[in-house]
This record gives structure tokens, C-alpha cells and sequence, in this order.
């Protein structure tokens, strides 16, 4: 079972309707800390609005858009994704009641379930530090897809990454060279694809989008590693492709980090409630 409550569908919206001097309408329940939030949308073809307690606060969110970061307090929130558009008082794609604790660093994905239903997957972002020279390269399986390999040049670095599931790599700073396969195969879904990793910032693929609907995409986002300020952190609504790029990769697997499915404790998790 996918856990996917988080408040962070919410703070994401807030993310961009401060930046378009829209007022948040939002009181977060016994705030105790800060948490940063990121939002990414992963669902084609279907704009949304964002209400946050009752009131929209983030109209005509689009697929392939990744949020800048948002410090907000702790607390609980309850939030409604309506398609672009809809009238408030239309059943939303999604519902969800969802509590942020202080201190996290959170990505929220508005996504695809490997059978292409609509959902909210939460991941944690591991911002413990790395090597000198050195930044985490992470990659998230957030589409309507089978599970996927995932390949530096002409070596596989990733076996049967499953939709929901995640994995980090140690890796030098640089480009990276990248495709994604379905598992199992040779030919690319995804790629190639030139990844720049900065030292000590993370770097997060995410794969979005269906297959089956020929709309299967990469984004990504940067957040910083070791305590450096959260300011620092990016997102990016795409990658550039790369055919001609080397077939070397030299990473090691980062020891410990293995597939972080979803959040394990550092945050309030619930069942998604796809609304009737």
C-alpha cells in the first residue's frame, strides 16, 4: 500500500502563490518548527487548481513543473486538486488532509500509480552530507510505467526501480550520461539524457508521465547536502537530451542508501483519499 498523505501538495501551491503576491489563507495546526517543501507535477494533460482549507490558492499548476523550495511551519493542512478550471464546488482529483513535521525536507510528487491513477507520493530528501568533489544523485519512479533499469552509458546502474520507489547514488561532480530502459530491455524509454551533478547539492530525476500515453518525461531538482542553506534549491522541468554522450560513469552506490520508499517516520503519513 503507497502512503501518500503530506501536506506538501498544499505548501507547493503556496510556494507559487507567494511569488505571484496571491495571499495564503492558510493557519497551520499547533506550528511548532519549519519544514521545506518541494512540489512536482507528474500528472500529462491535466492542469489544476490547488485549494488549501476551502480557498484556491494556485490555479493552472501544469505537468512537468517543479516548485521552488517553501519554508512553512509545521502543522497540519488540508488541501483539494480540482482540474484547471473546475468550479469549487466540483469533486476534486484529489483530497487529502496531510501534516508536515518541523525539520523535514520533503518532495511531494502529484503523480501516476503504475496503473495510471492519479496520487500524491511523498519522498524524503537526504540531505546528509558526501564526499569532497562529490554530490547524491537520486533517482525517483513516479510514472504510469513497469519497473525500469537505469543505465550510464553502456552500464546499468539501477535494476527494476518499481513506480514509488527511489534510489541514491554517490557521484563525482559532472554530467552525467543517463537513459532509462523498461526492465529487463535495451532500448531507451527515457534518454539519453545529460544530468549535471554539483558537488554537494543533490540531484533527483524523477521519471513522470504514462507510457502507455507516449507522454513518459524526465524533471528534475537540486537541494543542498550537509546543512548548506536551503535557498540554495532548484528545480528544473526538464533534460536535455544526449546521444553522443561517453559511455563511463564512475560512481559507487552510496553505502545505506538503497531504495527509500516513500517517508519512514520522519513525517505524518496516511492513505491518499481519492475523492467519489
Amino acid at each position: 500500500m503507497r502512503m501518500q498523505k503530506l501536506a506538501a501538495a498544499i505548501l507547493g501551491a503556496g510556494v507559487l502563490a507567494v511569488t505571484a503576491g496571491i495571499t495564503l489563507p492558510l493557519t497551520a495546526a499547533a506550528a511548532t518548527g519549519d519544514a521545506t517543501v518541494t512540489i512536482v507535477h507528474g500528472i500529462p494533460n491535466t492542469p489544476v487548481d490547488v485549494y488549501a482549507n476551502g480557498s484556491k490558492v494556485l490555479s493552472g499548476f501544469t505537468f512537468k513543473t517543479v516548485t521552488s523550495p517553501l519554508t512553512l511551519p509545521a502543522g497540519t493542512y488540508a488541501i483539494d486538486l480540482r482540474k484547471a478550471g473546475a468550479p469549487a464546488s466540483s469533486a476534486p482529483i484529489l483530497a487529502a488532509s496531510e501534516t508536515v513535521p518541523a525539520g523535514a525536507n520533503v518532495t511531494i510528487v502529484a503523480d501516476l500509480t503504475a496503473g495510471g491513477q492519479p496520487a500524491l507520493t511523498p519522498f524524503v530528501n537526504d540531505t546528509s552530507a558526501v564526499g569532497s568533489g562529490q554530490g547524491r544523485l537520486v533517482v525517483r519512479h513516479a510514472a504510469a510505467a513497469p519497473a525500469v533499469d537505469v543505465y550510464a552509458g553502456s552500464d546499468k546502474v539501477i535494476s527494476g526501480l518499481a513506480n514509488g520507489q527511489q534510489k541514491a547514488l554517490t557521484v563525482p561532480a559532472g554530467t552525467v550520461p543517463a537513459k532509462v530502459t523498461l526492465a529487463g530491455q535495451s532500448a531507451a524509454v527515457l534518454g539519453p539524457v545529460s544530468v549535471p551533478v554539483t558537488a554537494g547539492m543533490g540531484t533527483v530525476v524523477y521519471a513522470i508521465g504514462s507510457a502507455s500515453g507516449h507522454t513518459l518525461t524526465a524533471v528534475t531538482q537540486q537541494y543542498p547536502l550537509g546543512g548548506s542553506p536551503s535557498g540554495a534549491q532548484a528545480g528544473s522541468g526538464g533534460l536535455g537530451a544526449d546521444p553522443a554522450a561517453p559511455p563511463g560513469w564512475p560512481f559507487a552506490l552510496t553505502a545505506g542508501a538503497g531504495v527509500l520508499v516513500a517517508v519512514t517516520g520522519a513525517i505524518a503519513l496516511a492513505r491518499r483519499r481519492r475523492a467519489a
